[in-house]
């Protein structure tokens, strides 16, 4: 059974999405700030959270900068419907999803069962040779996924589910163009609808995270108006 962690301030919304998802299975932690849930996190981690962003003590914002300098655990935020600059900031900052308030509890229920989808698929053993599970080695990129690891120049680089998904499918076919389409098509089911700004976002953070371990990273190249293309150096 996942463990789902929900943050958000309203009592209103902390009551009836845990109900919505322990009735679909899953086992919930409810937090009404974002220090309580650091707090929590700090002990033991759930396989998952959901962050709203305006909360008091510690926003959502504050408490993803937090998770994401120890796990890459998926995140989704819960956003204002006309909040577009929170949703970019959260994508760039290390977010995986955002879902807008007011929202379905059905459809937050398939974003989160996506990303567990997703998360199992990169990190169980339990899968075939297949092209998703071999190890890629490109120049000084290593990327195994069955560890979920990556490696630049032989420095480990921490990345989310999303963030290791699209890398993967760029360095696969080094030279050759994915279009954003595509990439989306990697990155999320087929009931999830994500714009061209969620991708772009995706792949900024990617490139920051790959500087970490080389100021000079350049491999990500942007075809403006195509899409994105890996160059093996």
């Amino acid at each position: 059974m996942s463990k789902i962690a929900l943050v958000d301030d309203d009592r209103n919304i902390l009551t009836s999405v845990s109900m919505t998802l322990e009735a679909e299975g899953f086992e919930v932690e409810t937090y009404n700030d974002g220090q309580a849930a650091l707090d929590a996190f700090n002990k033991k981690l759930p396989d998952m959270a959901v962050l709203d962003i305006k909360m008091p003590r510690m926003d959502g914002m504050d408490l993803l900068q937090r998770l994401r300098q120890k796990t890459a655990m998926p995140v989704i935020f819960l956003t204002s419907k006309d909040d577009e600059i929170d949703e970019v900031l959260g994508l760039r900052m290390g977010a995986d999803d955002y879902v807008k308030k007011p929202f379905s509890q059905r459809l937050l229920v398939e974003r989160i069962r996506a990303l567990l989808r997703r998360q199992d698929a990169v990190e169980t053993n339990e899968v075939g040779d297949t092209e998703e599970t071999k190890v890629i080695e490109r120049g000084d990129l290593r990327m195994d996924p069955l560890r979920h690891a990556v490696s630049w120049k032989g420095k480990d680089v921490s990345l989310t589910v999303t963030e290791f998904l699209l890398l993967q499918a760029l360095a696969q076919r080094p030279g050759f163009v994915k279009s954003r389409d595509q990439l989306m098509d990697v990155a999320y089911d087929d009931q999830v609808y994500v714009d061209d700004r969620t991708i772009d976002s995706h792949i900024k953070r990617l490139r920051k995270k790959m500087r970490t371990a080389d100021d000079e990273f350049s491999a990500i190249e942007t075809l403006y108006g195509i899409g994105y293309r890996y160059n093996e150096e």
